[in-house]
């Protein structure tokens, strides 16, 4: 998906003139977390190659302070009882992203041109149709488990193995995002408390333990040996982060406190998940 620096100022600018709506407030930040957390729990799935966007250089300043305003007048309640170790895992997971995942990215993104990490994306999306299927029906959105079942048949077939989205780029048929966190999160089930896991990032007990539970629905977490499956799923992360080159490095330069801007960003992002 490409979400470059220019994305991350162009929404940086966007709150400027949307701050007092809460609504958009709240999107603003869903997407920020969006293009820098990518922690497993959900990106937009729509083709990259739309996102062309310009911003001005001498604004991002002025821009980002109003951010953190407002993330500051937004902020969300969430225990954090383990922050001395979540602030560790994050600098861990900091010290792992530039010196592992950030040069992998960057020798795969050299590589590979953009139009084949798009395809690659939506293979992986499309085999973990099972994930959101099972857990529309258990949230019991039957309409939504039928579209995921559709664009799994479209984009298995015209789609050759998914990797082409022609259920969404033909046909309009958007993604439904559903995963075993929002599932227990319908049922009742609250937060718990705040969580940075290694390499997966920002978390919650509850959202921790569903994706124990997706690995199950997961064709990945079945492919062996296991050493197999370890280099699919880092395909997988690799690609993932070949979109998002940038957007963490911004984030930590601009942010007061990045482990408290990615906490919230991640509370509020999936909260309104939950809420749709």
């Amino acid at each position: 998906m490409k979400v470059g620096k220019d994305y991350v100022r162009m929404i940086l600018r966007e709150l400027k003139t949307i701050a007092k709506s809460n609504h958009m407030k709240l999107f603003v930040l869903s997407m920020m977390f969006l293009v820098i957390a990518g922690s497993g729990c959900g990106v937009s799935q729509k083709s990259p190659s739309n996102h062309v966007m310009q911003a001005s250089e001498n604004g991002v300043d002025e821009d980002f302070d109003l951010f953190e305003e407002e993330l500051a007048e937004q902020a969300v309640e969430i225990a954090d009882p383990l922050e001395g170790l979540n602030r560790l895992m994050f600098n861990i997971n900091d010290v792992l992203y530039f010196w592992v995942l950030k040069p992998c990215a960057e020798v795969y993104k050299a590589i590979l041109p953009k139009a084949s990490r798009i395809s690659v994306h939506n293979f992986f999306h499309n085999l973990t149709t099972p994930v959101r299927y099972v857990n529309c029906l258990l949230q019991g959105k039957g309409k939504s488990a039928g579209t995921e079942l559709d664009r799994f048949l479209i984009n298995s077939t015209v789609g050759i193995l998914g990797f082409g989205d022609p259920a969404l780029d033909k046909w309009k048929i958007e993604p439904v995002e559903e995963d075993l966190g929002q599932t227990l999160a319908v049922c009742g089930y609250g937060d718990g408390f705040y969580l940075v896991l290694p390499l997966f990032g920002p978390s919650t007990l509850r959202d921790s333990i569903g994706m124990i539970g997706d690995l199950f629905l997961n064709p990945v977490s079945y492919v062996e040996p296991v050493e197999a499956s370890v280099g699919v799923a880092s395909v997988k992360i690799t690609n993932k982060y070949s979109f998002h080159i940038g957007e963490y490095e911004l984030l930590k330069q601009e942010a007061l406190d990045p482990y408290v801007a990615m906490r919230e960003i991640y509370i509020q992002y999936r909260r309104k998940q939950i809420q749709e």
